[in-house]
């Protein structure tokens, strides 16, 4: 397996995906939802009704057609929508009422208001916490791989990784933004997050194999170790890759609407984080070595 010699192609395709993802980031395609806008949120019971699906139908066509619908089980429903008077309310309510298959009223357990300085702190925290996550990450990986020549070449090659995997997803977002209206919220923050922490996990599978190699075959030219760490690790990080991707193709097939755009992070940052590891955070190593070695 001679992954090396076919560097230049892989830097490539993945300069022409965020090259693309960034414009459609320009052109405004990651729209924040109502967590980051404000709006109000509504919990109601409908007697004898378990369709959160049916719900989001009645409201196509109207006003309230971008609101998300979630099923909180015992006939009970968390609807959040945009900012809203007491009489857009009742056109709501009004809307959902000839769903109810009995003579009973919609009953309205709450009605509050959502405030985006909770969101918008809830993305401050998490920008924080990534950038601490990445310094330590970096720090670790330059200690860990001390026995190796100019190992802060390793540290500099998983942030590389971690931030295409960064600017793929919200780029992909941006995309289907566009095209789809997806919107960003505080699930999306919390599957990102998810997203970073596999990728971080699977360059490091690679490239700590790689050390070991490094170590053990002194001597023989780095784009030769790198393919034989790759062929070593290629089964493990495939096969898990697949079995984690059956699993979030079950879910986002099957599970709940509110749930698609969590799992749709997942799914992207998925192959993205294998992809990465294999493609990018190793291939930058040998590139790197190649140019040390053609400027000497």
């Amino acid at each position: 397996m001679n992954i090396s010699k076919n560097k230049k192609w892989f830097f490539s395709l993945s300069f022409l995906i965020l090259t693309v993802g960034i414009v459609f980031m320009g052109m405004g395609g990651l729209k924040p939802g109502i967590d980051f806008t404000g709006g109000s949120s509504l919990t109601i019971k409908l007697p004898d009704y378990n369709s959160s699906e049916n719900i989001r139908n009645a409201l196509i066509g109207t006003e309230f057609e971008s609101s998300i619908v979630q099923n909180f089980g015992d006939s009970t429903f968390f609807i959040r929508t945009f900012d809203i008077n007491d009489q857009q309310k009742d056109t709501l309510i009004n809307l959902i009422d000839p769903l109810t298959a009995t003579e009973d009223d919609i009953q309205i357990l709450s009605f509050d208001l959502i405030s985006p300085l909770i969101a918008q702190e809830t993305v401050v925290n998490a920008f924080w916490a990534v950038f601490a996550a990445t310094l330590g990450i970096f720090i670790y990986i330059w200690w860990a791989f001390r026995n190796v020549p100019n190992p802060i070449r390793f540290s500099v090659a998983s942030i590389i990784a971690l931030l295409h995997d960064t600017l793929l997803v919200l780029g992909v977002f941006a995309i289907l933004g566009i095209f789809l209206d997806y919107e960003i919220n505080t699930m999306f923050i919390i599957a990102f997050l998810t997203v970073l922490g596999y990728s971080v996990n699977d360059s490091i599978v690679v490239l700590d194999r790689l050390r070991s190699n490094i170590i053990e075959y002194s001597g023989i030219r780095l784009s030769d170790v790198v393919n034989l760490s790759i062929s070593q690790t290629f089964g493990r990080s495939l096969n898990t890759s697949i079995t984690l991707l059956v699993t979030l193709l079950a879910m986002y097939l099957f599970g709940g609407e509110t749930l698609k755009p969590f799992i749709l992070v997942l799914i992207v940052g998925l192959i993205s984080g294998t992809y990465s590891s294999i493609a990018i955070a190793t291939q930058i190593l040998v590139y790197w070595d190649e140019r040390r070695k053609t400027v000497a």
